[in-house]
């Protein structure tokens, strides 16, 4: 007699887990804005002058005796102020070289006559 193959009944063995990864990547854009301002400075540097003229005036008195005789001196008339005469003296700038008329050097609300300044005689004692 021909017994053929026995099949035994299935050992099931208990379930293997097996993990597959998978890998994908999203790109988030982060925006982090940078601004720049460029300040420019300048510098106004405002320079006063202050140039003064100086003049001196000389004053002459001349007295004039006729002695014709002790009791009767001719009369003699007045004499006027000699006026000043040569460098230096007289209304007008005294400085050196290098010091000539300029935009600074006009007339204007500091440079007119006043004390000490211009044409006219020095009182100071």
């Amino acid at each position: 007699m021909y017994c053929g193959t026995n099949i035994m009944p299935a050992v099931i063995h208990p379930t293997k887990c097996c993990v597959n990864h998978t890998f994908s990547t999203t790109v988030v854009p982060h925006i982090h804005p940078t601004h720049t301002t460029t300040v420019n400075h300048h510098l106004f540097e405002h320079k006063h002058y202050f140039p003064q003229t100086f003049s001196a005036v000389n004053e002459v008195s001349n007295q004039q005796f006729n002695c014709v005789g002790p009791m009767n001196p001719a009369p003699v008339p007045p004499v006027a102020p000699v006026p000043p005469v040569g460098p230096g003296f007289g209304p007008g700038p005294m400085m050196g070289p290098g010091f000539g008329p300029g935009p600074m050097m006009g007339p204007g609300p500091m440079m007119g006559p006043g004390p000490m300044m211009g044409p006219g005689p020095f009182r100071g004692r």
